[in-house]
C-alpha cells in the first residue's frame, strides 16, 4: 500500500506530535510505502524544533521521502489545520483527520478553510473523516457533516517512553527535580482558558491552604503559545491577592521546549495529573499520564471518557454550556470547582486509590491505546 501523509513535523503542536508517532508506527509495516508532504504551519512564525524525539526516531521521520511529481498513491492521510476536506488529486482515497474541541467546528476554523458553512459542503465519495473521540465526532456532526462519513480512531502513546518507574528510580527522579517532600499535581498544556487553568489555580489556592505540602507544576509550550502569559492572565482574573500569595511559592512553571522523554519524566515523578478542561478534542497528556502510572483527575463528559476508567480516573462533574467567544456561540464543559476541590483532597488523603491507580492505569491503556494499535486501526480503515 502506498500512503501519502500530509501534515506537520518537528514542532511541539499536538497535530505534529500525533503525526510523528503515527509515522513511526506505520513504518513498522513492510507492506506500507510511506511518503510525506509537509503542510505549511498555521502560524507563520512557528519554527521547526529538533530534539523532541530520539535522534534515531527523528532521522527515521526525516527520511520519509516526498511523493514524486505526478505520483498517485492508494491513499492520502491529512493531519494539519485548517482542515482540507477536498479529495486528493494524488491518491485514490482521502482521509482527513479533523478535531472539534468547542462542540462544533468553529467559525474561525471555517473561515480559515475558506468556507462559510460545512452544512453547505458536499464531500467527495472518496473522502473519509477521522476523529479521535466521540465528543469530537459529535461536534463535527453538529456542524453539518454526515456521521456515516466519520470514523473514530483514538490517539495513542509510546509504551517505551510512557511507563511507570520502579519505586527507587522514581524517588531518585523526584529528588533530582526537587519534589521529594511535595505532593505534586501536574498539568501539561498550552495553559489557555479552554484548558481550565483558571479553575485549577482557584482550586489549588484552597488546597495549598489546607495541605502545605501540595505543589502545582504547570508545563506550558512557550515555543508556539504564550503559556506564561495565559497563566498570569488567568491568575489575575480568578485569584484574590491573598490566594495569589498562597499559590505563588507552591506553583512551578516550566515553559521550555522539553523532549517527549523529559515530559515523560514529569509524569513519572508527579503524584496526580489534573486536567479540568473546558474544551478538548482528545487530551493526549491525560492518556500519557495514565500510561506512566499517574492517577488522573479530568472533566466528566468530554473526550477523556473514551479512554479512562474509574480504577484510575476521578472525573469532575461538569455542565455543558454555551458561551460567546470570538464573536460566536461555542459549547464547553464547565467543571464544578467544589467537586474538583474534593477530588484533589481525595487524591491527597486516599493512598489506597493512589496505589490502585498506579497499577490499573498503565494496564488499561496499554491494552487499548498504543500507537501500534492506532496504526493498525488506520490501516484497517484505509484498506477496507
Amino acid at each position: 500500500m502506498q500512503l501519502i501523509v500530509e501534515g506537520w513535523r518537528f514542532i511541539p503542536h499536538s497535530y505534529a506530535i500525533v503525526n510523528q508517532f503515527q509515522l513511526l508506527a506505520l513504518q513498522q509495516y513492510p507492506q506500507v510505502q510511506l511518503f510525506h508532504d509537509d503542510a505549511p504551519f498555521a502560524v507563520a512564525d512557528w519554527q521547526p524544533v529538533r530534539g523532541l524525539m530520539s535522534p534515531a526516531q527523528e532521522a527515521a521521520i526525516a527520511a520519509i521521502p516526498a511523493p514524486p511529481p505526478g505520483h498517485v498513491a492508494d491513499a492520502t492521510l491529512r493531519l494539519y489545520g485548517p482542515f482540507n476536506f477536498a479529495a486528493s488529486t494524488t491518491a485514490q482515497r482521502t482521509f482527513v483527520c479533523a478535531v472539534t474541541e468547542w462542540g462544533k467546528v468553529t467559525e474561525v476554523m471555517q473561515r480559515a478553510m475558506g468556507i462559510t458553512s460545512l452544512k453547505d459542503m458536499a464531500l467527495d465519495p472518496s473522502v473519509t473523516i477521522v476523529t479521535p473521540s466521540a465528543w469530537s465526532k459529535t461536534g463535527l456532526v453538529f456542524s453539518g457533516l454526515d456521521p456515516d462519513r466519520i470514523v473514530i480512531i483514538p490517539h495513542g502513546f509510546d509504551p517505551t517512553l510512557y511507563h511507570p518507574l520502579p519505586a527507587t528510580e522514581r524517588q531518585a527522579l523526584r529528588r533530582q527535580l526537587g519534589w521529594e517532600d511535595d505532593f505534586v499535581f501536574l498539568n501539561v498544556s498550552v495553559m489557555s482558558n479552554r484548558k481550565g487553568v483558571g479553575l485549577l489555580l482557584k482550586a489549588f489556592a484552597q488546597i495549598v491552604d489546607r495541605y502545605p505540602q501540595a505543589k502545582l507544576v504547570l508545563k506550558g509550550r512557550e515555543a508556539i503559545f504564550g503559556s506564561r502569559q495565559s497563566i498570569a492572565s488567568s491568575s489575575r482574573a480568578v485569584l484574590t491577592v491573598a490566594e495569589a500569595d498562597r499559590v505563588r511559592p507552591r506553583c512551578q512553571y516550566l515553559g521550555d521546549t522539553l523532549s517527549f522523554a523529559e515530559v515523560a519524566q514529569l509524569y513519572q515523578a508527579a503524584d496526580v495529573y489534573v486536567a479540568p478542561y473546558v474544551a478538548e478534542g482528545f487530551n493526549l497528556p491525560v492518556l500519557e499520564a495514565a500510561a506512566c502510572g499517574l492517577p488522573v483527575i479530568c472533566t466528566q463528559g468530554g473526550p477523556t471518557d473514551d479512554f479512562t476508567h474509574p480504577d484510575f480516573a476521578l472525573t469532575i462533574k461538569s455542565q455543558q454550556q454555551a458561551i460567546q467567544l470570538e464573536g460566536e456561540e461555542r459549547y464547553g464543559l464547565f467543571p464544578d470547582i467544589d467537586h474538583l476541590l474534593g477530588l484533589m483532597q481525595t487524591a491527597i488523603e486516599h493512598s489506597a486509590f493512589m496505589a490502585q491507580a498506579r497499577q490499573a492505569g498503565p494496564a488499561f491503556v496499554r491494552d487499548r491505546f498504543t500507537w501500534q494499535q492506532v496504526a493498525a486501526q488506520l490501516l484497517a480503515l484505509m484498506t477496507e
